[in-house]
């Protein structure tokens, strides 16, 4: 372990400042048909059903999350996490912040980054040790896929250059995000109306006691819709590996709040 005396709070909070300045300027141009036209028909469902035609184009968005619970482990207790989390689309962009204890003493912090193409887990313990900091290929190619994933949060991701789309059937897309010569892609299932169900991918890693890589498939799961200022957002959350021996559910969590276009 690493001794250092930095918070991961303060690291987070100012990555996402430094990315914030280079979209600050974003475009007011909104969200037309036009812009979907092209997207698999669910896709277009869920562009419909959620409210976002009309809407100014989203660059960027900072996620309120409550209520999360996280394991370590299959064998582990659920603990309690908080957490903030900031996307961007200019390029694939994800930053995010865990912080929870330890049996409920020891305090221990994440920030979990994909940015400019690379992927990276940063996990400190008592504010002071450095117990992990993965870096790598495998990291690379699961934060992308985890940014894809997050159309989620973040839709305009779907209308970005870098995906391209495929039609399955009425319910079903694939998407194919290629970023910093890496190529990752996954199955999004929607609803009738225009809910997005889940994302599943076999392009996500998971990382061993030992320090190596399995690639595992894995899914999120969305439980629910609220809605807020004419839009609707994903609730519920889950995401699970799906072992060979079993699922392991290892988040699942509540989105209170997303907020578009964020400027600080």
């Amino acid at each position: 372990m690493t001794k250092i005396g930095n918070s991961l709070k303060n690291l987070y909070l100012s990555e996402v400042k430094t990315d914030l300045i280079n979209t600050s300027n974003y475009s007011k141009d909104i969200i037309t048909e036009k812009d979907i036209l092209t997207l698999p028909k669910p896709v277009q469902r869920y562009f419909r059903y959620c409210g976002y035609l009309g809407k100014v184009k989203m660059v960027n968005a900072k996620t309120e999350w409550k209520d999360i619970d996280f394991k370590t482990a299959q064998n582990k207790k659920w603990i309690r996490i908080g957490c903030l989390q900031y996307n961007s689309v200019s390029e694939p962009t994800r930053i995010v912040y865990l912080q929870s204890k330890i049996l409920g003493i020891f305090p221990f912090e994440a920030r979990d980054k994909y940015k400019d193409g690379k992927g990276n887990m940063l996990i400190r313990l008592l504010n002071l040790f450095t117990i992990a900091d993965a870096k790598g290929v495998e990291m690379d190619k699961s934060g992308l896929v985890t940014v894809l994933s997050e159309i989620s949060i973040l839709p305009t991701y779907a209308l970005q250059n870098y995906i391209k789309w495929e039609t399955v059937d009425n319910n079903n897309a694939k998407a194919t995000l290629t970023y910093n010569d890496i190529t990752v892609g996954g199955t999004f299932n929607f609803s009738d109306k225009g809910e997005m169900n889940s994302f599943y991918t076999e392009n996500r890693y998971f990382a061993e006691k030992d320090g190596t890589y399995k690639n595992i498939p894995w899914s999120i799961v969305i439980d629910n819709y609220f809605e807020k200022d004419g839009l609707k957002f994903p609730n519920k959350i889950k995401v699970i590996w799906h072992f060979k021996d079993g699922d392991f559910e290892y988040f699942k969590g509540k989105i209170s709040n997303i907020e578009y276009n964020v400027m600080e």
